[in-house]
C-alpha cells in the first residue's frame, strides 16, 4: 500500500489483493488521510488485482465521510476484473472512475473550490 499527495489530493495505491486478510492496510491509508486533512482521495488501481466485498465496505464506510467535508473518493487505472466488480455492483455510479492518474487528478483541479 502506497500513499503520497499530489498536489492536494492524496493518492493511494494498492497493490495485489484487497480481502479479508488486507484490508486493514487499506483503511488505515484511508483513515491517516482523513486525519491528515485529505479529503481529496485517488485511489490508483493500476497494482490491483482483485478487490474482495472487505474492500468495497470501507469505501462505503468513508465516501460519506469524506464528502461531508467536501471532497470525494474517486478511482483510476482499474484493470477489467477491478473494473467489472465496481460496475456489477454498482460502484461506478457512487465513485467516479477515470482512465488514469493524471485525469483522477486533474478532475479535482477542475471543481471550484467551496
Amino acid at each position: 500500500m502506497e500513499s503520497r499527495q499530489v498536489g492536494d489530493v492524496t493518492v493511494i495505491s494498492p497493490r495485489g489483493f484487497i480481502n479479508a486478510h488486507t484490508v486493514r492496510q487499506f483503511e488505515q491509508a484511508l483513515t491517516q488521510a482523513l486525519e491528515d486533512g485529505h479529503e481529496k482521495i485517488l485511489i490508483n488501481g493500476s497494482g490491483l488485482a482483485y478487490i474482495a466485498s472487505a474492500g468495497l465496505g470501507v469505501i462505503m464506510g468513508f465516501i460519506e465521510d469524506v464528502r461531508a467535508k467536501g471532497g470525494d473518493i474517486r478511482l483510476a487505472e482499474l484493470n477489467d476484473t477491478v473494473f467489472n466488480i465496481f460496475e456489477v455492483l454498482g460502484f461506478n455510479h457512487l465513485c467516479q472512475v477515470l482512465a488514469s492518474e493524471q485525469e483522477g487528478v486533474e478532475s479535482y483541479q477542475a471543481e471550484p473550490a467551496s
